[in-house]
C-alpha cells in the first residue's frame, strides 16, 4: 500500500514550507496504521486565508477562514458514534484545501514548530477523507487517538496537550 499526496500551491508563500517532505512521510505512516486501498492519493490545495475562507462559505456556509478543509471522493463514515469508518476502496480519497494564514497564525499561537502544525493538519484532514470525524465526542476520541498515535510515531508530540496548555 502506498499514499502519495499531489500538491497544488495557490499562495507562493507555501514555497518556504515542505509539503513534499510532509506528504512523504505521511504517505508512508498513514498505510501501517490503516487499511488503505493499492496506490490511493489525495489532492491538496495549498491556498491562503481569503481562498479557504470562500471555500468554508460554499460548502460549509460559514464564511470565515480555517485551518484546513477536506472533500471526501467516498463517504465512509461509520455507522454509530465511536465506530471505525467503512474502509476506503476507491484509491483516488479525495481532496483537501489548507490556509497558510490561519496554520502560521495556529502554530505560533500554541508554540508549535509550523512543520510539525502542518504534519497535524494534513494528517488530520486525510483522516477526514478516511471518513474519520470529530463532531460526536466518541467520533473524536478515537480521531484524536490515531491522530497521536501516527504523530508520535513521527516523534511529533501530542498537539491536543500542546494546544489545552497555550489556551
Amino acid at each position: 500500500m502506498s499514499l502519495t499526496f499531489e500538491f497544488i500551491l495557490e499562495d507562493a508563500r507555501w514555497q518556504a514550507q515542505e509539503l513534499a517532505a510532509i506528504g512523504a512521510k505521511l504517505g508512508d505512516v498513514i498505510p501501517q496504521h490503516l487499511p488503505l486501498p493499492a496506490q490511493c492519493s489525495a489532492v491538496v490545495m495549498a491556498c491562503d486565508d481569503a481562498q479557504i475562507a470562500q471555500l468554508n462559505q460554499d460548502f460549509r456556509g460559514k464564511p470565515q477562514p480555517t485551518n484546513v478543509l477536506s472533500w471526501p471522493a467516498a463517504d465512509l463514515s461509520a455507522h454509530k458514534p465511536g465506530a471505525q469508518p467503512k474502509r476506503a476502496l476507491d484509491p483516488e480519497l479525495g481532496d483537501i484545501a489548507i490556509a497558510y494564514e490561519t496554520c502560521l497564525r495556529e502554530s505560533q499561537a500554541a508554540g508549535l514548530a509550523i512543520l510539525d502544525h502542518l504534519t497535524h493538519l494534513l494528517l488530520h484532514g486525510t483522516l477526514h477523507l478516511l471518513g474519520y470525524d470529530h463532531i460526536e465526542d466518541a467520533d473524536a476520541e478515537v480521531m484524536e487517538a490515531l491522530e497521536i498515535k501516527m504523530l508520535a510515531s513521527l516523534g511529533i508530540s501530542n498537539p491536543y496537550v500542546m494546544n489545552n496548555e497555550t489556551q
